[in-house]
This record gives C-alpha cells, structure tokens and sequence, in this order.
C-alpha cells in the first residue's frame, strides 16, 4: 500500500494569476477603461494587454470563462495592500473587563 502523506509544507497563494500563468484557452476580457470585450482567444488579450503595455490579471477564476482585466498589477497589489490596511485600523478591539468581589 502506497499512502502519501499531505503536503504539509505547500503554500496556498492568493495572488491571481497575470500574463502566462493563465491556462484556459478562453477568457472573457474586461480592458484597461473598464468596458467588456467579450469572449476572447488567450493569446489576442495577451497581445492586446502587450500592445498597451500593462498586464492581463485574472479576477474571477471560477466563471465559465474565467475574467481577466487588463491593468498595471503593481498598482492594484498596492491598492488592495492599502485597503486591507485601512481595514485592520477600522476594526473594532473587543475589551474583556475583569471585576475583582472579596468577601467582607
């Protein structure tokens, strides 16, 4: 019997996949303004994303097909880096507060 022991050292990443690590042949293409295009071949986005020079980013890996937007993926890491900051200040910080009774 061959068991295989889960791997336990493997990281999850969170990131979207951008430019070649997009492996569907199809995805629907949202561009750089915001307005859809459509349904397009993987390799017309990635040329249309080269030509302007800014990268294709998956959004929604879990569509049929997957959407992918045309933008500067160093801008949208920052700006969602400054949106989860902005959300760990806005928690609110839960104080357990201790009453101390003896008897008299």
């Amino acid at each position: 019997m061959d068991t295989q022991e889960p791997n336990i050292g493997a990281e999850i990443t969170t990131e979207p996949r951008i430019n070649d690590r997009i492996r569907t042949p199809q995805i629907r293409l949202i561009n750089y303004t915001g307005e859809q295009v459509g349904v397009v071949d993987i390799e017309a986005a990635l040329a249309m994303a080269e030509e302007i020079g800014l990268d294709l980013v998956e959004i929604a890996p879990e569509a049929n097909p997957p959407v992918c937007k045309i933008m500067d993926f160093g801008k949208y890491k920052y700006q969602e880096a400054q949106k989860a900051r902005e959300a760990r200040q806005n928690q609110t910080h839960i104080v357990v507060k201790e009453v101390r009774m003896t008897p008299k």
